[in-house]
């Protein structure tokens, strides 16, 4: 529920006598592993192809640390399914219960030109939950990760979403056309975040209580989100629809609508804020 803080909730019966913390290890692993791969075309201007009719760049950086992660991921675990935004779409994840949920580089656009907010973006996702995630952010040297009922963490130490208070300002993170869609006694205490191109490494952000809350435009995807998903509600945050409802990963279209993330204390106010144009 929006306000409440899911970070103590019990494990649900259907996921006791699982070791996500093994899992957690697995991933971290095999993301530092491709963060190193990744780095190693940074500022090297890699090749650049355009998918997507030529919205979306994909670079040779992409497709490496893509097949790094594989080859570590599907060997380790060959039972689980795969989700990988470098990676054609096999409809036979929708059979398995477990799967991992991968961007290679979220951040293409910032890779791309050099910029260092870029991650690696890794998440295991049980009957449509994340249960461990990493983002590995290797020109930052940052590393988040947590694990279902677990604490979220930034290289090692724990990390609490902000205690923004009720009726100050709120640092959030969107574009700028989308504080339009907030109504006036929010947008007055909006102070607007600079844009941050990586989606997870923004949620990372609401997550390490640098930013209060962050509005998503539409198109999102589940390998943009699960990983920083659980890592923000390990830390005391929440992302939704605007419904306030938790997304659900792992279905045959893997797309969002309009998402909300934000501290769970401020969450209720932002949601309820939201005016039809925000809303289309």
């Amino acid at each position: 529920m929006p306000g409440s803080d899911n970070s103590k909730a019990p494990i649900p019966t259907a996921l006791v006598g699982f070791d996500w913390q093994a899992d957690l290890e697995l991933i971290t692993t095999a993301a530092r592993e491709a963060g190193r791969v990744a780095l190693s075309f940074f500022g090297q201007s890699p090749e650049v192809w355009w998918k997507n009719e030529g919205q979306s760049p994909v670079s040779a950086a992409d497709y490496a640390a893509n097949l790094s992660l594989e080859t570590v991921l599907r060997r380790a675990r060959p039972s689980y399914g795969w989700l990988s935004e470098e990676t054609d779409d096999d409809p036979s994840r929708l059979d398995c219960d477990t799967l991992f949920v991968i961007d290679p580089i979220d951040g293409t656009r910032a890779f791309i030109a050099g910029k260092n907010t870029w991650c690696v973006s890794v998440a295991v996702v049980h009957k449509g939950r994340p249960v461990a995630g990493v983002l590995v952010a290797p020109a930052l040297d940052e590393e988040f990760a947590a694990v279902l009922d677990g604490q979220a963490s930034r290289n090692g130490a724990a990390i609490r979403v902000s205690l923004a208070p009720s009726d100050g300002p709120l640092k959030i993170a969107c574009a700028q056309d989308m504080i339009a869609g907030f109504q006036p006694a929010i947008r007055s205490r909006i102070e607007r975040v600079e844009h941050v191109p990586s989606l997870a490494y923004r949620l990372a952000l609401v997550a390490d209580g640098r930013i209060d809350a962050t509005l998503v435009k539409r198109n999102s995807h589940d390998w943009d989100l699960a990983a920083a998903d659980l890592i923000l509600s390990c830390a005391g945050g929440s992302l939704t629809d605007l419904a306030g409802e938790p997304l659900v990963y792992n279905r045959p279209d893997v797309t969002h609508s309009v998402l909300l993330a934000a501290t769970n204390q401020v969450l209720p106010a932002l949601l309820q804020s939201l005016t039809p144009i925000a809303r289309s």
